[in-house]
């Protein structure tokens, strides 16, 4: 596995699995910064707290992110990386899982770590 490769897995699985803990999502503002973008069905929003903010005022308290499919790559001269991700999000209380696709572009901070630049979230209907 390429570096990019499991860069992106090592987020992907942070960033669910704390996502999905209780009172995760207010976490997850250490993975953004001033400058990231979020858009939300949709909805857009920039900076670590307005991004925090969105994802906190969710109506549900506990959710599970079920990973189907995840695609890496590398993104230009910046050493950033493109993580795509398909799956399946069950609501507390539901039955039956939405489907969802996620976007990341995440790019490097200080050395060995990144943060995300750019986030797209997108619930599949149909």
């Amino acid at each position: 596995m390429t570096d990019f490769e499991s860069v992106g897995k090592a987020f992907v699985g942070h960033y669910y699995k704390t996502f999905d803990a209780p009172g995760g999502r207010a976490q997850l503002g250490s993975l953004y910064q001033d400058t990231s973008m979020l858009t939300w069905e949709g909805q857009q929003m920039q900076g670590a707290q307005a991004i925090v903010q969105k994802l906190s005022s969710l109506p549900f308290q506990s959710c599970t992110h079920h990973v189907s499919t995840m695609d890496c790559q590398p993104s230009g001269q910046t050493g950033g990386i493109i993580v795509s991700v398909t799956g399946q999000l069950l609501v507390e209380g539901e039955q039956h899982p939405l489907k969802f696709s996620q976007v990341f572009q995440l790019m490097p901070s200080t050395p060995g770590n990144y943060f995300v630049l750019n986030d797209i979230f997108r619930l599949n209907y149909a």
